[in-house]
């Protein structure tokens, strides 16, 4: 295995450009309203055909409490999906170790719980946006999506089922993983990955256990990791954390290594979608994965 980091460096943020709106006063005319009259359309939109609302779709997805990367970065991920908004609810989580006392954070009774908060938003999927499965073993993911389909009747998938089916469907069988996780969490990761019959062939890691902290880590020392972990040939990295800012560097990551990122964060997006009966494909600027199928 590779040497974890056990400091942070301060890297600078990749940041996008913003893009600025020129707004045409004129065009808030479309609907004129005299407050003694109802609304209507203005008379030069007469005759004019309104194109149908498209189906819209709801995420709910599971949250780990400390989190506080994962919200917004969902939620910009669903807006660049045509009618699709996203949904949360959350239960404690606060630290990522295997003591006792961590995986206890994991009793499926407090995820039930928050899943069925979520199906009174009558939600399309349940989504678990968290990557406990990796150290626990991927059976506890599939155990629960079964039981949170029986309490609700609704679909559910989870980051790390889906980020599996990813590697099933691009035949990823070389794996670099980045993680913010401690030593033995990530042996864990691996070890379970090896099981799959996927090789990780690096790997780096930055030995934090406290959950809010994950957030912390500068995209740069991201982007850093991930070009370490490139030399060694991998087919894929993944960066195996819902609590990273790792999601936005897609674009530039397979740009330069010319390899995919499975981020988390957008994997359970991924397969919510699919889970919820609708294309990933329409979301763009995220990286490739949102094209597998």
């Amino acid at each position: 295995m590779e040497g974890s980091i056990h400091n942070v460096d301060s890297f600078v943020d990749n940041r996008h450009d913003k893009h600025s709106v020129n707004t045409n006063v004129d065009s808030f005319d479309l609907f004129r309203h005299d407050a003694q009259q109802p609304a209507r359309l203005a008379p030069e939109c007469d005759g004019l055909e309104l194109p149908p609302m498209s189906r819209s779709i709801r995420l709910g997805v599971l949250t780990p409490s400390s989190n506080t990367a994962l919200e917004p970065l969902t939620s910009a991920l669903a807006a660049a999906q045509p009618g699709c908004s996203a949904h949360f609810a959350r239960f404690k989580v606060t630290e990522i170790a295997l003591s006792q006392q961590a995986l206890g954070q994991f009793d499926d009774s407090k995820i039930l719980a928050a899943a069925e908060l979520l199906a009174d938003a009558k939600v399309d999927v349940i989504a678990w946006s968290g990557t406990s499965s990796g150290w626990l073993g991927f059976d506890a993911d599939r155990r629960l999506v079964e039981r949170i389909r029986e309490r609700t009747g609704i679909p559910a998938t989870t980051a790390v089922l889906a980020l599996n089916e990813l590697l099933a469907i691009g035949g990823v069988q070389r794996l670099a993983l980045v993680t913010p996780y401690t030593g033995d969490v990530q042996a864990r990761i691996v070890e379970n990955y090896r099981a799959l019959g996927v090789d990780v062939v690096a790997e780096r890691h930055l030995d934090i256990r406290v959950n809010h902290d994950f957030a912390l880590v500068e995209p740069g020392t991201l982007h850093g990791l991930m070009r370490e972990v490139a030399v060694h040939a991998p087919q894929a990295i993944t960066t195996f954390c819902t609590n990273l800012r790792a999601a936005p560097l897609a674009e530039a990551v397979e740009a330069e290594l010319d390899l995919t990122l499975l981020d988390t964060v957008s994997t359970t997006v991924w397969g919510a979608l699919r889970a919820a009966g609708a294309d990933p494909s329409p979301i763009t600027g995220w990286g490739r994965l949102f094209q597998w199928r």
